[in-house]
């Protein structure tokens, strides 16, 4: 062989060198960017999440921040600028929650709202807490804290609130408040 086949095969095993030093470079690099521990896998600003069943829309969460913690063993995301979750019923009325923070969990599926929670339903009804669980898959809204709960019939000041995202359905804690009940009558 010439030596200018052998200079030939040098610059390209140089190349190829090169090349797989590069490749190894850069999963090194990918390595050291993975998450320290208790630190978050990703964090994404301005998020919007559908849920959905059936192929209808049953709620939308927004939130200017999102940490994702599915990397530890207790998988979870955390909004720590809080967020806005839209309640959509088969009528796509809309019932709207917001607060200052929230945390849901992967495996429940429950989101922990925390921090001025403020419902807002379709039907005026206003519900004020400092701290509600929403689980999503059962539409159920529940809290052991003190609430405020007000629409044209009702005025109410509870502790403990368990209830559909409707408010067809609860049960409350002791209270206090005016509600109007209309009396049947047997005839």
């Amino acid at each position: 062989m010439s030596s200018l086949g052998n200079l030939h095969y040098i610059k390209v095993a140089i190349i190829m060198a090169t090349f797989f030093c590069s490749c190894d470079k850069g999963r090194t690099a990918a390595i050291s960017e993975q998450p320290k521990k208790g630190q978050p896998a990703a964090i994404a600003y301005d998020i919007r999440m559908v849920y959905t069943d059936s192929l209808q829309i049953k709620a939308i969460l927004t939130a200017p921040e999102h940490r994702d913690y599915t990397n530890l063993s207790l998988a979870h995301s955390t909004f720590p600028k809080g967020l806005k979750v839209t309640f959509l019923d088969e009528f796509q009325k809309e019932n709207v929650i917001t607060a200052d923070y929230g945390i849901l969990y992967d495996a429940t599926g429950i989101i922990d709202l925390k921090g001025n929670v403020v419902l807002q339903a379709s039907d005026g009804g206003l519900l004020e807490t400092p701290q509600l669980y929403w689980a999503a898959e059962e539409e159920w809204i529940f809290t052991e804290e003190t609430f405020n709960f007000s629409n044209e019939d009702y005025a109410v000041v509870a502790t403990r609130l368990d209830t559909n995202k409707e408010f067809t359905k609860f049960r409350t804690g002791k209270l206090t408040g005016t509600v109007a009940v209309q009396e049947e009558t047997t005839e």
